[in-house]
């Protein structure tokens, strides 16, 4: 499981900063959160294939979140037999690319599946490749949702204490009690899972929120996450126009993720009025409030480790 920063900056795709995008890797399918323009560049820079993106979760229907979509459908479209494709997000992404892709007479060679958040929803998305993905609303100036992924749990620990004890011959009936399986032995008991296993671990978290302001939503989404993409728009120094936009600064992106029990933060959505050098002073004032707190750059790689 890893996450690659396809980019990182806000309001619009700078020559070494491409707009905000992350693209999230398990058990070898991809879920890519946001696409603005020119998105499809960092794929092709990182030699990234196309043809395992199964979802795209978009935050909102801003131009720097949504207009690089069409692109990476057409990318795709280049494979033979894609298979489908899930977009999941506000109200009015699936208007938005219907009538883009009529609009540019663009052939799709694979099926779209839209799924809008309602109230109605909850805080579920969808199952997805031993993974729920939540998503949350958010505070910014158009509606906004955040997202949340978390790993299924996994097995307890085989204990081989136990399973010795109560006479099972190694080899694959081990591996079926692994995988949650009861068994017969030759005398005729039944072993079950839980004889052996230890209780059930959880899985990884990441989280994906930007644009936004400091709020409840934003402290649920990333509740416990492993790894979380938080906005960083803007230094302490522009607080003052981070209020009035609704947006966040490094420094309370970085408070949130430490109440929270983030394990690590990555700043991204930054200002493109920040040059890479000033990248340091959003850094300094998150690492005040939450010593691990880094600054994204396009085509950052991050492994997520399992959390035992």
């Amino acid at each position: 499981m890893d996450c690659v920063v396809l980019g990182a900056g806000g309001m619009m795709p700078m020559p070494a900063r491409l707009t905000t995008s992350v693209l999230f890797r398990h058990e070898g399918r991809m879920l890519m959160f946001d696409a603005g323009e020119g998105i499809q560049l960092a794929l092709k820079k990182g030699g990234v294939g196309i043809r395992a993106l199964d979802v795209v979760a978009i935050s909102h229907l801003h131009a720097d979140h949504v207009l690089g979509l069409p692109g990476v459908l057409m990318f795709r479209a280049q494979c033979d037999d894609p298979g489908p494709l899930t977009i999941i997000g506000p109200k009015g992404v699936k208007k938005f690319i219907q009538h883009t892709l009529e609009d540019l007479r663009y052939r799709i060679n694979f099926e779209i599946r839209y799924i809008e958040w309602h109230r109605s929803t909850g805080g579920k998305a969808l199952d997805w490749n031993g993974c729920t993905i939540f998503w949350e609303p958010l505070q910014h100036s158009t509606f906004c949702l955040g997202y949340r992924v978390e790993e299924h749990t996994r097995p307890g620990k085989f204990n081989l204490e136990k399973a010795k004890a109560l006479g099972i011959p190694t080899g694959p009936l081990y591996g079926r009690l692994q995988a949650g399986s009861a068994i017969t032995l030759d005398d005729g008991r039944t072993i079950l899972p839980q004889d052996v296993l230890g209780p059930d671990r959880r899985g990884r978290i990441i989280t994906f929120a930007t644009d936004t302001a400091p709020c409840d939503g934003l402290k649920a989404v990333c509740q416990n996450a492993d790894l979380a993409f938080i906005e960083g728009m803007f230094t302490l120094e522009h607080a003052a126009e981070a209020a009035d936009k609704k947006h966040s600064t490094a420094a309370s992106s970085a408070k949130i993720a430490k109440a929270a029990g983030v394990q690590k933060l990555v700043l991204v959505h930054i200002s493109p009025r920040y040059a890479y050098d000033d990248e340091t002073i959003l850094k300094t004032e998150a690492q005040v409030h939450f010593e691990n707190a880094i600054v994204a750059r396009g085509l950052d790689s991050f492994e997520i480790p399992l959390p035992d």
